[in-house]
């Protein structure tokens, strides 16, 4: 398969413009979103948006390649950028690549205040049975912190997860249930 053409636009904003390039990303891994369609069900003709971890991950797999006029990013400077951009990307990336790895869909979680939303089978076909928070190994994290993460999940109807990132990624499941 040809390589699929994202831009990247002021340092932070990938873009598929090719509306078949778009779809074939989104149906097949469900990459993306679809310009103000949230979880399309069947084609769409709008430019597809990656958010930064994914747009890493896709050009790490040599699914796409980055471009900003001339220039073809690697995925070394594409790392850089995003470090410099974004508080504890290498963190994300890191539980973003593991959680694909293992099957699962990953969508950006700031609709629940979360690093990510996490499908068993993709937008629009099942409901996300897991928020998932990133936490770095050396910062404290209060029994506040996780009361308020989990009733969100709670009303929500999904499991928090809270991903530890150290020499290796560590999880913990919190479940709320009424006595």
């Amino acid at each position: 398969m040809e390589k699929i053409d994202v831009e990247i636009f002021s340092n932070n904003r990938l873009i598929v413009w090719n509306i078949n390039q778009a779809n074939l990303l989104y149906m097949n891994g469900y990459f993306g979103t679809p310009l103000g369609i949230s979880k399309p069900r069947e084609k769409f003709d709008e430019p597809l948006i990656l958010d930064p971890v994914e747009g890493l991950y896709l050009l790490e797999k040599g699914i796409i390649r980055v471009i900003d006029r001339n220039k073809i990013y690697t995925p070394k400077q594409l790392l850089k950028i995003f470090k410099e951009n974004y508080q504890n990307f290498h963190e994300k990336y890191l539980v973003y690549c593991d959680l694909r790895e293992q099957g699962y869909v990953i969508t950006p979680g700031i609709k629940y205040g979360c690093d990510f939303t996490v499908y068993e089978e993709g937008p629009g076909i099942d409901h996300a049975p897991y928020i998932v928070q990133i936490h770095k190994k050396d910062k404290k994290i209060t029994a506040s912190e996780i009361v308020k993460a989990g009733r969100l999940a709670t009303t929500v109807r999904k499991a928090f997860i809270l991903a530890m990132v150290e020499n290796q990624i560590k999880y913990i499941e919190f479940n709320w249930w009424k006595a």
